[in-house]
């Protein structure tokens, strides 16, 4: 019989349902009499077991594996439909992302203030499965990887030059520039600062509290409340019973289709970038063809780390790769403008909460470029991959209160790519302002990180770590998005057969060819746009049912 969670009384948990850990300690358990998995299809075909949700895995694979089809068969037609998509949605629904991203920072910081924030994951006396360092390895590894590899050094260079540029205006009145706000014509330290500002604005806090919310409510509705691991429980205040019928199936259905699509503009993109480097140290051609290869090469690596499971493949994968990272962050520091850095750091981040207001506008904007094609794409990018990264992170953080997990989730990963842009982005600066090297501003975006580091001490060595670093961030960003998707097209459940992560890493692979062979980069674009539009306006109502599901759960002392 369905309740009203607020209404409920904390009672001591039962066992949990299948997949599901029970609370430990006191909880607030929803009573349903839905059982996770009930609606699922169970079958041994040709040996291989499925466990799987019918209607929502039907329908998002046959859906997908048609896009997939389409996109290759008629790859010049679909390239001009894509753009046309990806104008119309930034010209006209801008204010819309801007808007969403702002209100799921405003509950996150807000929520950390109150007493919710006591609630604990999974029960009042639930301890951490993850120590520390692994926990801040899998959030990084999941959230940006790859995005910091490919926009570390482009991003912070480019909008310096377009800032130095200032505003141009063309024949209709309409400003044709790309510079963020107003710009800072021919004032090179206002030039840095906006320029390094907006981009900390990108990978800061509003990304981070978008996958804060959705990974907060998945795992209080999932380890606290009994509920499936999915994200239609996360609407159970709202929809009640009805969440286990077609209203909660649309919500899966969604989050299958934001996930795979946001996933997949990470993977297109960090494809890109490997090929580049590829070319750019050992000559091998970036063609289509390499591409291809590539996203199929890593592919086959994912799947065996898939077979290897989270605290074997994802967890080691991670913590590989953020020690790699840290030795390259290490060296750009120390052989890069080691004091331009150190100094930046701080200056940065008060550039950042100088402009924040007026960077997160939504309304009365007049740098449309920027706010449009850099803002809007960025948030729906982040608001379509929420589910993938949410639901992992919900995955790993079981045994944290609710302000513990939103304050690691929030500053932790932020304060790494401020450190990381400012690191990499002032030593791109730097090589342009004072030692007049051009060839890394006009190098193609996926080439810059590489051209930045020809002009660095060991450069074969760090290039080729880079390629690595984008390599292995592909393969644990696969894994764990096949695990989020597996287990939102399994019911909700989180120990579903193997077989099925095979598969879904597989369509992810064949998505992120279909998606550059059919449109490239704009094509990728065009796809988290989509995705993230609506799960925007799913997002902003599961903001009042969070609120209302941690109302309701006992408080640790």
């Amino acid at each position: 019989m369905a309740q009203d969670p607020q209404d409920e009384k904390p009672k001591e948990p039962s066992a949990g349902s299948e997949g599901i850990p029970a609370p430990q300690g006191a909880a607030n358990l929803i009573d349903t009499d839905y059982v996770i998995g009930q609606d699922n299809i169970t079958a041994s075909p040709l040996g291989v077991n499925v466990d799987l949700h019918g209607k929502v895995f039907l329908f998002s694979s046959i859906v997908i594996l048609l896009f997939v089809v389409l996109t290759l068969a008629l790859q010049d037609q679909m390239e001009p439909i894509f753009n046309s998509m990806f104008s119309f949605l930034t010209t006209n629904l801008g204010w819309f992302f801007l808007l969403g991203a702002n209100v799921f920072v405003l509950l996150a910081l807000v929520l950390i203030f109150t007493p919710m924030g006591k609630v604990r994951i999974g029960g009042a006396d639930a301890t951490p499965d993850f120590g520390y360092a692994g926990w801040f390895s899998m959030l990084f590894a999941a959230g940006m990887g790859i995005g910091l590899m490919f926009y570390g050094v482009s991003e912070p260079l480019g909008h310096y030059g377009t800032a130095m540029g200032g505003i141009s205006m063309g024949e209709d009145g309409v400003r044709t520039d790309w510079a963020p706000l107003g710009g800072a014509e021919g004032d090179q330290a206002g030039a840095i600062s906006l320029g390094m500002a907006a981009t900390i604005f990108h990978w800061g806090l509003h990304p981070w509290g978008a996958y804060a919310i959705v990974g907060l409510s998945l795992a209080i509705f999932a380890f606290n409340k009994g509920l499936p691991l999915t994200m239609r429980s996360i609407f159970y205040p709202i929809l009640g019973e009805r969440v286990w019928g077609w209203p909660g199936h649309v919500i899966d259905i969604l989050a299958v289709f934001a996930t795979l699509f946001g996933l997949t503009t990470s993977l297109g993109i960090g494809a890109t970038q490997a090929a580049g480097g590829l070319e750019y140290l050992f000559g091998i051609p970036a063609g289509d063809t390499t591409l291809v290869l590539l996203i199929l090469g890593i592919t086959l690596v994912a799947l065996g780390s898939i077979m290897l499971g989270v605290d074997k493949g994802v967890q080691r994968l991670s913590q590989i790769n953020m020690v790699l990272a840290a030795l390259l962050l290490l060296f750009v520091i120390f052989v890069g403008p080691t004091l331009m850095i150190a100094t930046g750091v701080l200056e940065n981040l008060i550039g950042y909460v100088t402009h924040l207001p007026a960077l997160s506008m939504p309304f009365g904007r007049e740098d449309a470029n920027f706010s449009q094609g850099w803002t809007a794409f960025y948030w729906a990018w982040w608001i379509a991959w929420s589910p993938f990264v949410g639901m992992f992170i919900a995955r790993v953080s079981r045994g944290r209160t609710v302000r513990e997990f939103l304050i690691s989730v929030l500053l932790v990963p932020s304060m790494a790519s401020v450190v990381w842009m400012t690191a990499f982005g002032t030593t791109a600066i730097d090589q342009v302002v004072n030692s007049g090297i051009t060839d890394v501003q006009d190098a193609a975006l996926e080439l810059q990180l590489f051209t930045m580091l020809e002009h660095l001490p060991l450069t074969a060595i760090t290039s080729f770590v880079g390629i690595v670093l984008v390599i292995v961030f592909f393969i644990t960003s696969s894994d764990s998005g096949s695990l989020v998707i597996d287990s939102i097209t399994a019911g909700g459940k989180v120990d579903a057969p193997k077989p099925q992560r095979i598969f879904w890493a597989l369509i992810e692979g064949a998505l992120a060819i279909a998606l550059l062979l059919g449109g490239g980069l704009a094509a990728l674009q065009t796809a988290a746009l989509t995705t993230g539009l609506p799960f925007t306006l799913v997002l902003l109502v599961g903001c009042y049912a969070i609120v209302k599901g941690l109302m309701s759960e006992p408080r640790a002392k």
